[in-house]
């Protein structure tokens, strides 16, 4: 053909483009085939690669080749784990038992008196005496008896180590005083020292105590109260 009956009765430029049109055409068909046979194999033979990719070792044929040992233990020992005193459980001590329960009207036990002493006063002059209260309380929930008289609670005065005066020296008659202590209710009982010394000795001379510092307390048995200190002038 003519090369310019060619370019007369089309345009290059519409020459090209249909050349170029057939190429994208044939390039896509191309394309299309290759997916094709490229998904043909399907999932499975991908999983299938990848199995035999990352497919477990097969066993050692050395270890296969050891016996095989199972430990059970002996009887003997299961005895001796039983029987072993590090397992025992410990044997609980034996309840101590309660004491009894008080009875309204029995002597008062000490553990339960509250024993105190006050004077009336802290400076006495010439002539003036001494007066001291003597106070007894039963704390236990019952009401209990006690002693009271002069020689179960002995007031006592001293000056030092010198032993002045006994509310015990000398007492004659009965001596002895029961009194019923209801619980919380204080006995109260009002003493007067005459400033004269006191002795065991009933014959002795009672001389009159000299002016100084003294100091009063009351005695029971298992008990005794706090000082009282005072000064004779």
């Amino acid at each position: 053909m003519d090369p310019d009956t060619f370019r007369s009765d089309i345009g290059v430029d519409v020459y090209w483009r249909r050349r170029l049109t057939a190429l994208i055409a044939v390039l896509i068909v191309v394309a299309v085939v290759a997916w094709a046979c490229s998904s043909s194999g399907g999932p499975q033979d991908v999983q299938a690669a990848q199995a035999s990719r990352t497919g477990s070792p097969g066993p050692d044929p050395l270890l296969a080749a050891l016996p095989t040992v199972t430990v059970t233990p002996t009887p003997s020992q299961k005895n001796t784990e039983s029987a072993s005193p590090s397992a025992a459980a410990p044997t609980p001590e034996p309840a101590k038992p309660s004491p009894p329960p008080k009875r309204p009207g029995g002597v008062c036990e000490t553990s339960d008196l509250v024993l105190s002493l006050q004077a009336d006063g802290e400076v006495y002059g010439a002539g003036d005496l001494p007066r001291f209260f003597l106070t007894l309380v039963n704390t236990s929930k019952v009401m209990c008896v006690a002693d009271v008289g002069p020689r179960s609670l002995e007031i006592r005065i001293t000056s030092g180590n010198d032993r002045v005066w006994s509310s015990s020296d000398c007492v004659s008659g009965e001596t002895e005083n029961l009194r019923r202590l209801e619980r919380g209710i204080p006995y109260v009982q009002s003493i007067e020292w005459d400033r004269h010394r006191s002795a065991t000795d009933c014959q002795a001379e009672r001389l009159t105590a000299r002016p100084g510092t003294y100091v009063a307390t009351v005695r029971a048995t298992g008990m005794k109260s706090r000082k009282a200190v005072f000064h004779l002038r």
